[in-house]
């Protein structure tokens, strides 16, 4: 009898182990630290807010999904040795972040070695591209490419007869990775970039290069990088008083872009995912009722009073929807997910339509994107 008892106590003791075994794990780093954390931690909620979401519902095929969530501080050695622990200690069967196309270039070679499907909040091109930039068989993203961004902004200014412009792009991987792509566009648009400029992501103050670039007459300024950087160029820009049109790129769609920028930011143009516009959208567009699900359960949680919905706010939800379904389908085995991810079609989520390929590790084209502009303080569809 006494054995008996024992044992009951020792599996009782063991029941929490055991069910936290059960759950199926994710390891999700963001920015909540560091100069990507006005990103990175609203990400982290939605992650937080979807995963809630899937519980709720049941799990996947009836199983709980747990987050190990981790700070990436924006520290592309630290986001490196936490994409390691996910695979080797947590035993997570996919991972969700980064938030910075630096701190995602330095975790593709371990994903890589542990076989671990990821599918990263990052805007830049680099990580799911081969060669030079190391392997990305298991790397994914949600965001747009840079280089459909790119593509969409060229679609427009075509539109509008803006063919000569000047570039001011971030020295970091993101900055570098748009001004490439403009470079390689470019021609096959009939645009041609007349003056360029860098800066450091954390500089206060561009008119040196806002004085250069207007020397050389440009119809227009196209301006690209995320944080309070394009807002100091907007302000800049207002203070010298060029009268030129200013467009930023697809990472600065976000009222802080308006908050910073003032009564500078009015008349800016940009790509952007639809989120920002949902209101103005067809009621036959098959994202509408996607996103508006995405704004209600968003705006239900009070996220919005610290953190209003920007470009960004969907790409956690699309990634980890994509995962989930894919774990739905044929389980946990790494490699099977993997592949499963890789066959994504006509996934309908709140940045896009997805259809993903081995070549295209994202899935998204141009018709993802709408252009808005900064009018009376609020972003709207583009004239």
């Amino acid at each position: 009898m006494k054995k008996l008892l024992a044992a009951l106590i020792f599996m009782t003791l063991l029941a929490p182990a055991v069910y936290a075994s059960d759950t199926i794990k994710l390891g999700a780093f963001f920015d909540l630290s560091g100069r990507g954390a006005f990103i990175g931690t609203p990400t982290k909620l939605v992650a937080e807010m979807v995963v809630e979401k899937l519980n709720a519902e049941g799990g996947i095929n009836g199983q709980q999904l747990e987050l190990i969530i981790a700070d990436t501080e924006a520290n592309p050695a630290k986001t490196a040795s936490i994409a390691k622990k996910f695979i080797y200690k947590d035993g997570v069967v996919a991972i969700i972040g980064p938030t910075l196309t630096d701190t995602g270039m330095n975790v593709k070679k371990v994903v890589d070695k542990g076989q671990t499907p990821t599918f990263m909040t990052v805007g830049g091109d680099p990580v799911i591209m081969g060669g030079k930039f190391g392997p990305f068989k298991y790397v994914f993203k949600s965001p747009q490419r840079s280089s459909i961004a790119v593509k969409r902004l060229f679609i427009y200014l075509k539109e509008k007869g803006l063919t000569r412009v000047a570039l001011l792009s971030a020295a970091d991987g993101f900055g570098k990775d748009g001004a490439r792509w403009m470079d390689k566009l470019a021609p096959e648009y009939g645009i041609e970039i007349i003056a360029r400029e860098s800066f450091g992501t954390r500089d206060t103050d561009m008119t040196a290069q806002l004085t250069k670039v207007k020397n050389a007459s440009p119809q227009a300024i196209i301006a690209w990088t995320i944080g309070p950087a394009g807002s100091i160029i907007a302000k800049n820009k207002v203070q010298l008083g060029i009268d030129l049109p200013l467009f930023q790129c697809h990472g600065l769609p976000d009222p802080k872009y308006i908050e910073l920028a003032g009564a500078a930011s009015e008349g800016d143009r940009m790509p952007a995912t639809k989120l920002m516009v949902v209101s103005e959208l067809a009621d036959s567009d098959p994202q509408k009722a996607v996103i508006q699900e995405f704004v209600k359960l968003y705006t239900e949680k009070g996220y919005d009073k610290q953190f209003p919905i920007n470009t960004h706010s969907g790409y956690a939800w699309d990634a980890i929807m994509m995962v989930a379904g894919a774990i739905k389908k044929v389980g946990t085995d790494k490699e099977a997910l993997r592949n499963e991810i890789e066959g994504t079609k006509n996934y309908v989520g709140v940045s896009g339509t997805y259809n993903i390929t081995a070549e295209d590790h994202n899935g998204l084209d141009v018709d993802s994107m709408v252009m808005v502009e900064v009018k009376n303080g609020k972003f709207t569809l583009a004239k």
